[in-house]
């Protein structure tokens, strides 16, 4: 493989608070993610794109895909919030589809992780996936809080970079995503200048959306 692939992974909440405007929110979303990484050469080269989502369960609906060949999934939002199944998911996705490297080969470079949750985990095992992806540091993640009834403390036991979106509207989820094109195109035109893809530059955060301190 002549380019290293720049994994990017979006873990979307779908529980049942989710349902109505921000579920189709999303999903226009995702659509513009994948329209706006079409139009930069560089991300076509290196980004691969996944979804998985969470309520009851977690389900990887799009494995890693490149971003030519990524056809955004439809979403549905119902049921419960099983954070500690989206990051059991998300561990098990980073083992079976990274490539590590070897003498022979360079592997993926850091991943990107997109979380977008509106409330608090209904399940009590989040905390050990929390601490796994704390101690091994296998990605780079952002977590998103839609709206003010997001959980922002479990999230922050996933990541130091939570962000809040204090509307959950259209426009509010428009500039999200927008956020979320610009850091994937932002970081695989660096990736190629930095010695292991682990440092990366984002974007500030759009108007609406408020980093956590």
């Amino acid at each position: 493989m002549s380019t290293r692939r720049l994994p990017v992974y979006i873990l979307a909440d779908v529980s049942g608070s989710m349902q109505g405007t921000p579920i189709e929110s999303v999903k226009s979303g995702i659509r513009q993610l994948h329209r706006d990484l079409m139009g930069d050469p560089q991300a076509i080269e290196s980004a691969y794109l996944s979804v998985i989502t969470f309520a009851n369960s977690a389900a990887q609906l799009t494995p890693l895909t490149e971003v030519a060949a990524f056809a955004p999934p439809d979403l549905t939002a119902s049921g419960n919030t099983n954070f500690g199944d989206a990051l059991r998911m998300l561990l098990e996705c980073f083992d079976r589809e990274l490539m590590r490297t070897t003498p022979e080969q360079k592997g993926d470079w850091k991943p990107l992780v997109f979380i977008l949750s509106d409330g608090a985990p209904t399940d009590t095992a989040w905390p050990m996936y929390a601490q796994q992806l704390r101690d091994r540091r296998p990605a780079n993640i952002i977590a998103v809080a839609c709206g003010d009834q997001a959980d922002v403390n479990a999230l922050k036991q996933v990541t130091e970079v939570v962000l809040q979106m204090h509307d959950v509207t259209p426009d509010a989820f428009r500039a999200f995503f927008s956020f979320v094109s610009a850091s994937v195109k932002t970081t695989s035109a660096k990736v190629g200048a930095v010695a292991d893809g682990s440092s990366i530059t984002l974007p500030p955060p759009p108007p609406g959306i408020t980093i956590v301190p």
